[in-house]
């Protein structure tokens, strides 16, 4: 073999150091590849933000009359999924400190700031469907959690005395039943996900309407197929019944 052909052993260990500085960028940009999309603000990665989101769905959306509800069962049911961690800046529920500096403005502007939305927070935490009694109600709740002394709008007050809990509510597919639609059902119902009716499409639900209500209701409390008892919503049968009946109505 000729000289021409050998190469040297410093040629050699420069397409040695060229290799090696080609795996190692080749390593790092799959590594960043295979990782975006994945930055964890570790806000929400706290145990009591990982548990928020992983509670059932609700237990009920209608359990009592509105204007009747507690401060303590608004903020179980929907003031928890940020003031439980204290997310968004929202003032973690029980945490004096944090809430020392919001109790000296005084109820009065808390009440204010909860029903007309504030920073982060929209317009009555998100419940549209909470009397203003409610809203002050959940917002004693907490500041009283926190250290203060205020005192609370009676439960009740607006509530229709003759009228059972939940009575006309419950029975209500336009307003509980999408409720719980938007709680659990939408997850697949709203794009037909794993073979469930798309909501609204009268040809695909038209099978099914025609096994009869009962029929509906009795195979979603019980669970079909892909679809877990009750679509994971953990709130009484009636509810998931008009949220049947609310699906059912669209589809006609």
């Amino acid at each position: 073999m000729s000289n021409e052909n050998k190469m040297a052993p410093a040629q050699i260990i420069k397409v040695l150091v060229g290799i090696i500085v080609f795996v190692v960028v080749a390593i790092y940009l799959l590594a960043k590849l295979a990782t975006s999309g994945f930055d964890v603000n570790a806000e929400v990665m706290t145990k009591e933000a990982v548990a928020a989101r992983l509670k059932p769905v609700g237990d009920s959306v209608a359990g009592d009359p509105p204007g009747s509800r507690t401060g303590e069962g608004i903020y179980k049911a929907l003031c928890a999924s940020c003031h439980a961690a204290g997310l968004a800046g929202s003032p973690k529920f029980g945490d004096a400190a944090a809430w020392a500096p919001r109790i000296a403005k005084g109820e009065a502007t808390l009440f204010t700031h909860a029903i007309g939305g504030f920073n982060a927070m929209p317009a009555r935490g998100g419940g549209a469907d909470l009397t203003d009694d409610e809203v002050k109600r959940a917002v004693v709740y907490m500041a009283n959690n926190g250290g203060a002394k205020f005192a609370e709008p009676a439960a009740g007050a607006a509530a229709g005395a003759s009228a059972p809990a939940g009575a006309v509510a419950a029975a209500d597919p336009a307003v509980v039943g999408k409720k719980v639609y938007d709680a659990a059902c939408v997850a697949c119902h709203a794009a037909g996900v794993a073979g469930a009716p798309k909501f609204g499409d009268k040809a695909a639900w038209a099978p099914r309407i025609a096994k009869g209500e009962d029929a509906l209701v009795a195979s979603g409390i019980k669970g079909l197929n892909a679809m877990p008892p009750k679509g994971t919503f953990a709130g009484p049968d009636a509810e998931f019944k008009a949220a049947v009946q609310y699906m059912v109505n669209a589809a006609k």
